[in-house]
């Protein structure tokens, strides 16, 4: 199973991007993983920039995004709601309506903040935007609270509880993607 892993986050010591890794660690046998790294690539969208020949940085996520059997998006939060340039990459992925990237893809989004919330709102904000934009969104959540708590200084995530819930989360998304995988 391939799984995109995107990370909200643009910052180099993301707490978001050490969630994404912590999910490579625990997933279970079976996961190809692939951090996207190119997210500040990704051009504001413009409508009268995209078609055929979409800008560089967006037609790389779309690609990314179409090889994907699934994503699992971690999302940090910023004014109590998503990161633009999330919700950037989303609108590209999303076009054409209802036959973009995103279009039945299966996600799971997850989020870390520095806050006591763990991007709860973002996270809804994400899930909504996603499910608007055709994705599958799996009922699934990992909240991480007081991030830098919960990682040691290589970037390793130590709290069990979350691990136990991200192992969750991970499994949701296989149950979710395994039906349609057995079909293909």
């Amino acid at each position: 199973m391939r799984v995109l892993a995107v990370s909200g986050s643009l910052r180099r010591d993301s707490h978001n991007t050490k969630l994404l890794r912590a999910a490579e660690e625990l997933a279970p046998e079976g996961f190809e993983f692939e951090l996207y790294e190119e997210l500040e690539s990704v051009p504001p969208y413009n409508e009268d920039r995209d078609g055929d020949e979409a800008p560089l940085g967006a037609a790389h996520l779309r690609a990314r995004i179409a090889d994907a059997d699934a994503l699992l998006i971690a999302t940090p939060e910023y004014n109590s709601s998503v990161p633009g340039q999330l919700k950037n990459a989303v609108d590209w992925a999303s076009r054409p309506v209802r036959a973009g990237a995103l279009w039945g893809k299966p996600v799971v989004v997850i989020g870390a903040s520095s806050g006591m919330y763990g991007a709860v709102w973002a996270q809804a904000e994400l899930r909504k935007i996603l499910a608007t934009a055709g994705a599958r969104v799996v009922d699934a959540e990992v909240a991480v609270s007081r991030a830098a708590e919960r990682f040691d200084a290589d970037g390793r995530l130590v709290d069990e509880e979350i691990r136990d819930e991200l192992r969750a989360a991970l499994d949701s998304l296989v149950a979710e993607v395994e039906p349609q995988l057995v079909a293909a």
